[in-house]
């Protein structure tokens, strides 16, 4: 089996560093990190930023990697995590099984935090987004230290925001401002798709708990919880979560 991981926003796939060296020590070395355009990979010149156009862009992806090396086990993280739900409505056949995180971005109440309202709003989110692009590297990590993320992976981080990183920002969120979001989970939930788990970070604050446990329950998921542990789940704590993943894998045939 090979194992794909999908990152999000406003990362590179350095923020999986710490959980393919905790999956690397179970035995666990078949995976692919696959960078969305704009998000620590180059934006093709006829690509529009849009929910639609990540999930084409990663059907495509997985179409190829099924081609070449067989079933996936497909993991999502943060806008990753929206992006396995685009592709799984449309090619749930792609994929022996899906993990990701804030699956609550589906439930039909979820508000978008604050940043996200503020890229979502005309000329306001311009200007977030020139001043964050803008700054030296340097600065950004400085501006990004409350994050929390590890010296090198936050420096990384930093240096891989770029203009073209920008431009995705804002298209992809305006694209999905509410319904959009609910329209997908009630595609999502009305699907059939293969085994989940839903990666439950009970310290993540840009989702609710309580609404991601409403869509895993209704998707009939498997969860993982990892208690305390917030939206870089993976950093903070790879080795629960590299067990409670082999877990979910090994019991999924």
């Amino acid at each position: 089996m090979t194992t794909v991981f999908v990152h999000g926003n406003p990362e590179v796939d350095a923020i999986w560093r710490p959980l393919m060296g905790a999956l690397a020590g179970l035995g666990h070395t078949d995976v692919v990190c696959l960078s969305p355009p704009g998000f620590g990979s180059a934006v093709p010149t006829d690509f529009t930023p849009s929910m639609a156009s990540y999930a084409d862009w990663l059907v495509a992806e997985l179409e190829v990697l099924r081609a070449e090396h067989g079933a996936i086990d497909l993991v999502g993280h943060d806008w990753g995590a929206g992006h396995v739900f685009g592709a799984l409505v449309r090619r749930p056949d792609l994929v022996r099984t899906w993990a990701t995180d804030v699956v609550g971005l589906l439930h039909p109440d979820y508000v978008w935090h604050d940043a996200a309202q503020a890229w979502q709003t005309p000329d306001v989110g311009e200007q977030v987004i020139d001043a964050m692009v803008s700054m030296p590297a340097s600065e950004r990590a400085v501006a990004f230290a409350g994050l929390g993320l590890p010296d090198d992976i936050l420096a990384d981080v930093a240096d891989g925001v770029t203009p073209d990183m920008g431009r995705c920002i804002l298209g992809l969120y305006r694209d999905a401002v509410q319904p959009a979001m609910a329209e997908l989970g009630r595609r999502v939930v009305a699907a059939e798709l293969p085994q989940g788990l839903g990666i439950a970070a009970t310290a993540d604050p840009y989702v609710a708990q309580h609404q991601g446990d409403e869509i895993i329950d209704q998707l009939g998921a498997d969860r993982l919880v990892l208690e305390g542990r917030g939206h870089w789940w993976m950093i903070e704590d790879p080795e629960a979560a590299a067990t409670g993943l082999i877990d979910f894998w090994t019991a999924s045939g």
